[in-house]
């Protein structure tokens, strides 16, 4: 059994570099947005937070053990205004998670509600806490 009793963080790295774009200042890396991780005995609830991001934006996949959680966010700025300072980026952003087969994938949902992605990943009857009964 991995890390956080089945989901453990992947290294993310883009297959091939991006060229910097010095005029619009976009990195060549890709970011990781912050995220929660919590389990019940039914499952495991994954919080991602993802300002400005929306449904289109995103793509969720699961396939061979891994969730993957890829996008890109893009901040506009207002027309007439002048920037002084910004932490934000425009970058695409990824998550992967790495599972040990104990996440029910037909049963996963997920929900994006002001900025905030949550993942519900059901674990398979196999992994659930069971009551065993003394003979």
């Amino acid at each position: 059994m991995k890390l956080f009793n089945s989901l453990v963080p992947r290294l993310v790295r883009t297959s091939e570099p991006r060229a910097s774009n010095t005029a619009t200042r976009e990195p060549e890396y890709t970011v990781k947005p912050l995220y929660d991780l919590n389990e019940t005995t039914e499952a495991w609830a994954l919080t991602v937070h993802l300002p400005g991001v929306t449904k289109e934006g995103l793509d969720l996949s699961v396939e061979e053990g891994l969730l993957s959680i890829r996008g890109h966010r893009a901040w506009m700025q207002p027309e007439g205004w002048t920037q002084l300072y910004r932490e934000s980026v425009n970058a695409p952003f990824a998550l992967t998670l790495e599972h040990d087969n104990s996440v029910d994938t037909d049963r996963i949902r997920a929900e994006l509600k002001d900025g905030v992605l949550r993942i519900t990943l059901p674990k398979t009857e196999a992994v659930k806490p069971r009551k065993i009964v003394i003979e």
